[in-house]
């Protein structure tokens, strides 16, 4: 049983903003955001690869040979678009209040930079 509570990932009170165009503060952010998730996805794909080298589980070769299933394929698809609506939360969400809701996809997401720029 997954009894998770989900607290709201809004932030009270106004973003404080660095450089005279917004969209390069929001952009910024975004790119922060990713850099960090890449920088731990990173450690912890070296600390997999090495332990399963190590045990004799499996090597590079088998990982640069594996080839998804669908299922698998439509997982990874569900996970991409979880992970990029987080990165591009901040461009997601109405400056107009706190309680705001994501606008939707990432196409979406990608509308709403292309009209700041």
């Amino acid at each position: 049983m997954n009894d998770r509570v989900k607290l709201p990932r809004t932030a009270k009170g106004e973003r404080p903003y660095y450089f005279d165009d917004p969209a390069v503060d929001k952009l910024l952010s975004m790119l922060m955001g990713l850099a960090g998730e890449v920088s731990v996805m990173r450690d912890r794909m070296d600390t997999v690869e090495r332990l399963a080298e190590e045990k004799g589980v499996f090597g590079q070769a088998d990982i640069e040979a594996y080839q998804p299933t669908p299922a698998v394929l439509a997982a990874r698809v569900k996970r991409r678009e979880e992970f990029l609506n987080e990165i591009t939360r901040i461009i997601q969400v109405e400056p107009s209040g706190t309680d705001a809701e994501p606008a939707g996809s990432y196409a979406a997401a990608i509308e709403l930079v292309q009209k700041d720029l």
